[in-house]
């Protein structure tokens, strides 16, 4: 039997890329073991020792020791050694859109990344966005209208959710996060992200993830997250808890959580937190909770 997958990714909060990456992953259901470094550290490249030639994150390596470091290559690769998992449209027009938006999403849309570079721990009222944003996100409807005409898509671009929507989960946090200006058909593409249950979990997971960082702080008003309002969960002490062992791992209780008047225990302060996040964006808690 092959070792898994192993995908190095950044601080979930802001990693844009690593979201991405993370996504080729989670939302079509291939495992992969995640190993996590704190950007502006020294723990990136100390950890990408091991990915060498690598350099950034997110970098993957595959069962057989093949070491690739590009969003696009890890799209292409998972695509070509499981076809089953539907990365790309099975319907060659549709497919052929999808690789037009990815390439164009790998290497443009500076100006957006500069002024707004992702952060999902908040969401700002105004970000007074310059012209040169603008507009990227005039090309960006632009593009987004164009491939749901040619596929004939009204939720994600070329049909099912494929690798090219995995390319723009992170501008949809970057729409979310600053409140940039879209249309009402952009609004609808921004809020399926928003409530997909992957972009939900990796969101959680930010929340918890790690110490802010301050290059991503930005001096505007925030305001309430769009997205899905979690449920009122929060972290309690002791370990008194309905259930008898960890919803994700099957392990004992170290950690609880309090909803509803209700106690549900977990085996680490991270899967306790992750959950107290957004406790709907997991369905295995989601599952005895409902019980």
């Amino acid at each position: 039997m092959h070792d898994p997958y192993t995908l190095v990714i950044g601080d979930r909060a802001y990693s844009s890329w690593s979201l991405r990456g993370w996504l080729m992953f989670d939302a079509f259901g291939i495992p992969v073991t995640t190993l996590r470094a704190q950007l502006y550290t020294d723990e990136l490249p100390k950890l990408l020792r091991d990915f060498a030639p690598a350099k950034t994150a997110p970098t993957m390596r595959t069962p057989d020791g093949v070491v690739v470091p590009e969003t696009i290559a890890i799209a292409e690769e998972l695509a070509s050694r499981h076809p089953e998992a539907g990365l790309w449209p099975k319907d060659p027009r549709a497919r052929a859109v999808a690789r037009v938006l990815a390439a164009e999403m790998h290497a443009g849309f500076t100006a957006l990344r500069s002024h707004c570079p992702m952060n999902l721990r908040v969401s700002y009222a105004d970000c007074a966005p310059p012209p040169e944003v603008l507009a990227d996100l005039q090309r960006l409807e632009t593009i987004w209208s164009w491939a749901q005409q040619q596929t004939g898509s009204t939720q994600w671009l070329c049909g099912d959710y494929s690798a090219a929507d995995a390319m723009f989960a992170p501008v949809a946090g970057r729409i979310a996060g600053y409140n940039l200006p879209v249309g009402p058909v952009s609004q609808a593409y921004l809020a399926a992200h928003l409530a997909h249950r992957p972009f939900r979990q990796w969101r959680a997971m930010g929340m918890v993830d790690g110490p802010d960082q301050a290059f991503y702080r930005r001096p505007f008003p925030t305001r309430a997250w769009p997205g899905p309002v979690p449920l009122a969960a929060k972290a309690v002490e002791g370990t008194t808890a309905e259930n008898t062992a960890c919803p994700y791992s099957g392990a004992p209780i170290t950690d609880v959580l309090e909803l509803n008047g209700r106690r549900f225990g977990f085996c680490n302060t991270f899967c306790r937190d992750k959950t107290v996040a957004d406790p709907e964006a997991w369905p295995k808690f989601m599952k005895i909770y409902q019980s």
